[in-house]
């Protein structure tokens, strides 16, 4: 099992700038592939193992559903759908927390293949909903930070709580 950056580590709040995707990318993927693997994650961005990549493992699959993993290289939203819902969200990096996340029902996702060829892929439900949550802590923006200052702040001391 992977040893994960747990909240309130500052480099969860840190960008990965993009760039052309090279041999570190690729190793941060394949890491990050099998991070995700090892804990039945639906999705995790590089910084969750502790590299400031911009890289991220969705699983393109249903909840519920067997792990179909798609690794993206300096991924970013492109359009997304007005129809919004709310749903529930965690992180590996705040263990035992979930709060519900309003995001868009579905998701149009630019990203690089390992290759460094541009690609595309709509995402809908479960899946955009992961997707939006990755590429959000890609660019430096930890869950929680979608939720109201109240949410936010009974979520931390709950959190807090449960390290103790």
């Amino acid at each position: 099992m992977a040893d994960f950056t747990v909240y309130p580590d500052p480099v969860l709040t840190q960008a990965a700038a993009a760039r052309a995707v090279d041999d570190g990318m690729r190793a941060a993927g394949v890491a990050l592939q099998a991070a995700a693997a090892s804990v039945e994650a639906y999705g995790l961005a590089a910084v969750h193992i502790g590299l400031l990549e911009p890289v991220v493992v969705v699983s393109v699959a249903g909840q519920g559903a067997a792990r179909d993993y798609r690794v993206m290289f300096n991924p970013r939203i492109v359009a997304l759908a007005d129809e919004k819902a709310f749903g529930p969200e965690g992180s590996v990096s705040m263990p035992g927390i979930e709060v519900p996340i309003e995001r868009a029902e579905w998701a149009e996702i630019a990203f690089d293949s390992a290759e460094g060829h541009g690609d595309t892929m709509r995402l809908e439900g479960f899946a955009a909903r992961v997707a939006q949550h990755e590429i959000d802590q890609v660019n430096g923006v930890f869950f929680l930070n979608r939720l109201s200052r109240l949410k936010r702040d009974t979520a931390i001391r709950k959190f807090h709580k449960s390290q103790r």
